[in-house]
């Protein structure tokens, strides 16, 4: 779980305007954010099958989340991508 200064600080960079909690871009960041925490955890507890099913369910909506953004705006898309760094 991300505590509220980290998911505050994304908030911050991602926004598109001042008032911005929840657009694609954040929720994307914040995704991206709880998806590299559980990766870590599970690289020590490999047997901890609840959490995989939760990381697989974030990786699912981040997926939908930025396919969504790709209909709307491919050039938003392209910079997300880069600015997380997912896509190699």
């Amino acid at each position: 779980m991300i505590d509220k200064d980290n998911k505050s600080q994304l908030v911050e960079e991602f926004r598109q305007h001042d008032s911005d909690t929840g657009s694609d871009e954040v929720q994307v960041a914040i995704l991206t954010s709880r998806i590299r925490l559980l990766t870590e955890h599970l690289k020590v507890h490999r047997k901890d099958v609840s959490t995989r099913v939760g990381l697989l369910n974030l990786v699912s909506q981040r997926r939908r989340l930025l396919k969504h953004l790709t209909r709307v705006s491919v050039t938003r898309y392209h910079t997300l991508i880069k600015q997380l760094g997912l896509r190699r």
